[in-house]
């Protein structure tokens, strides 16, 4: 009788208040969406700074040194935790590769002794500018080191457009949760308004406040799972038909973590967790008082 009774007034909110209902299904349905079209895009904004931040050499020029000391020199560069290969060129490759992307201008001068030999440092990812810097200037103080040259204005402009990118995506975010969760909560409000004489009636004959907000807890459960249905099937048309038929050079966008179910679990889980949640401060909030005026 409990559970037949909590899933019936549960669903009866939403014909009671139509559109408070409305609003907050609505509401949670642009809330998900949007977060998981930021987490979608800002997943792939990340994959291509990641990218980007693979493809920036450090260039390690020497002197004329022995080669003991070239060795080295190569034992402490690939000693730095950031660095993931030293790949070194000698003059002859270096002069080799000058006339390779120079073509006839390149050919035309004789003698390119004047080319020194260098490593070139592949580094992590995860390495930041400051990390990179810190390494340099240690490197430039080797003996036989002649010159470090590294794009330290593009990575440092890449990290930075990523943490604005991190900061706003996590700002806006939070505000769209929180709104979401307001009309949640004043949808029940509303619900709980309407049924108040039930409710003063239940507390007189003994009726728990536990007992009296299951069914609306209910309720904003069942709002987060239909505003999470609309939002992944609206998800799906945007990034699997809309945006690869209109801007076909974008492709289908990656999945984060390279698997659908990751984003889609999250998003159904969000949604759940705030119409959950909007439920339980507007009963607590309500419900617990003596007397709903």
């Amino acid at each position: 009788m409990s559970f037949t009774y909590v899933v019936k007034e549960g669903v009866s909110g939403f014909r009671r208040t139509k559109l408070a209902s409305f609003t907050s299904v609505t509401a949670l349905v642009i809330s998900v969406l949007l977060i998981g079209l930021m987490a979608r895009v800002g997943y792939n904004a990340y994959q291509v700074v990641h990218t980007l931040k693979q493809s920036i050499e450090v260039e390690v020029f020497l002197l004329d040194v022995s080669d003991n000391r070239t060795g080295r020199i190569e034992s402490d560069l690939q000693a730095y935790p950031i660095v993931t290969s030293a790949e070194y060129v000698s003059k002859q490759d270096a002069e080799r590769i000058f006339r390779e992307e120079f073509g006839t201008e390149g050919e035309s001068l004789a003698d390119l002794n004047f080319l020194p030999a260098s490593f070139r440092l592949q580094l992590s990812p995860e390495a930041t500018a400051a990390e990179i810097r810190q390494m340099v200037n240690e490197i430039e103080q080797f003996q036989g080191v002649d010159e470090v040259v590294f794009n330290q204005q593009l990575l440092e402009t890449l990290e930075e457009r990523l943490e604005v990118l991190v900061v706003a995506g996590t700002g806006i975010g939070l505000l769209i949760l929180f709104t979401a969760v307001v009309l949640v909560f004043n949808t029940i409000r509303l619900t709980i308004y309407a049924k108040r004489n039930i409710i003063r009636t239940m507390k007189l004959v003994g009726a728990t406040n536990s007992f009296i907000r299951r069914p609306f807890l209910l309720e904003g459960f069942l709002q987060g799972g239909l505003a999470a249905i609309i939002a992944i099937g609206l998800h799906w048309i945007i990034f699997e038909l809309i945006i690869p038929y209109y801007i076909p050079q974008f492709g289908v966008l990656a999945w984060p973590f390279d698997r659908w179910y990751y984003l889609i679990g999250a998003m159904l889980a969000l949604s759940f967790i705030m119409g959950l949640w909007g439920s339980r401060w507007a009963t607590r909030k309500f419900i617990s008082q003596s007397t709903i005026g």
